[in-house]
C-alpha cells in the first residue's frame, strides 16, 4: 500500500474528482477525511471507503469559511491523530460567458471557492503538517495554462491556484511540506456539467466532438486519471517533487 499510514483530508470529494481521490487513497492505505460542503455527499464517498475495507470520517465545511477550514483541520486531528496529506480539491465551475457579461458577484464566487479557499485551507493546514512534514496537492486547471474562451473568471482563478502552489512550494520547503498542483483537461463530472450552457447540454454529442477536437489524445479525462495523479504525488515516490503543475490533459496544453 502507498499511502500506509497517512491521514489524507481531500476538499470537494463528495464527487468526481475527489470522490474518485479519496477511495483511491484509501485503497492504497491512507485514513481519509472526506469534506464537502454537501453532507450526504461526503457521506456516501464514506460509505464506498468502509465497503471497501478502508477508513474514513466526512465533515461539512464551506471551505471559503476560515473558520470551517480550522475546524476540519481539527477534525481529521481529533480522529486520526495528525495530517499528511492536504488534497485542496474543491471548486466550481463557471457557466461558459464572456468576461464582459460576468456580474461582480459572479467574479467574486468564482476567485472565493477557486483561490481564496486553496489559501485559507492550506494555511489551517500548515501547523499540523509542519509537526511531521507532508504533502498540500492543489487542483488547478489546463484553464489556467490554455485559454478558453467564455471561461474567463475560472481560469484567471486557476492560474492563481498554479502560482500559489509555487509560492506554498518555495516557502514551505524548509518544514518539509511539498507543494504541487494538478490541471485536468475537460470532465464529464457534475463541475464539469455544471459549465456548460443549456444549448451544449441538449446536444452532447455535438459538445464531446467539440472537447475532444482539443485534446490529441482524444478523449477527456475521467476522474481516476485525476486520483492516479494525486497519488503519485502524495506518496513518497515522489518526495524530490515540489511546486511542479502536472498536467493531466490529453496534450491539450502543448
Amino acid at each position: 500500500m502507498k499511502l500506509k499510514g497517512k491521514v489524507a483530508l481531500i476538499t470537494g470529494s463528495g464527487s468526481g474528482f475527489g470522490r474518485a481521490t479519496a477511495v483511491l487513497f484509501a485503497k492504497e492505505g491512507a485514513k481519509v477525511v472526506v469534506v464537502d460542503k454537501n453532507q450526504d455527499a461526503a457521506g456516501e464517498t464514506v460509505d464506498i471507503i468502509k465497503r471497501g475495507g478502508g477508513e474514513a470520517i466526512s465533515v461539512k465545511a464551506d471551505v471559503t469559511n476560515a473558520n470551517d477550514c480550522e475546524a476540519m483541520i481539527k477534525a481529521a486531528v481529533d480522529a486520526f491523530g495528525k495530517l499528511d496529506i492536504l488534497h485542496n480539491n474543491a471548486g466550481i465551475a463557471q457557466v461558459i460567458t464572456p468576461l464582459a457579461d460576468i456580474d461582480e458577484q459572479t467574479w467574486d464566487r468564482l476567485l472565493n471557492v477557486n483561490l481564496k479557499s486553496v489559501f485559507l485551507c492550506s494555511k489551517a493546514a500548515i501547523p499540523v503538517l509542519k509537526k511531521q512534514g507532508g504533502v498540500i496537492i492543489n487542483t488547478s486547471s489546463i484553464g489556467a495554462v490554455r485559454a478558453r474562451p467564455g471561461a474567463g473568471a475560472y481560469a484567471v482563478a486557476k492560474a492563481g491556484v498554479t502560482h500559489l502552489t509555487r509560492i506554498l512550494a518555495i516557502e514551505l520547503a524548509p518544514l518539509k511540506i511539498r507543494v504541487n498542483s494538478i490541471s485536468p483537461v475537460y470532465s464529464e463530472t457534475p463541475l464539469g456539467m455544471d459549465l456548460l450552457p443549456d444549448h451544449m447540454k441538449k446536444d452532447m454529442e455535438a459538445t464531446r466532438k467539440a472537447f475532444l477536437s482539443t485534446i490529441p489524445i482524444g478523449r477527456m479525462a475521467v476522474p481516476e486519471d485525476i486520483a492516479n495523479a494525486a497519488l503519485f504525488l502524495a506518496m513518497d515516490d515522489s518526495s524530490m517533487i515540489t511546486g511542479i503543475d502536472l498536467p493531466v490533459d490529453g496534450g491539450r496544453g502543448i
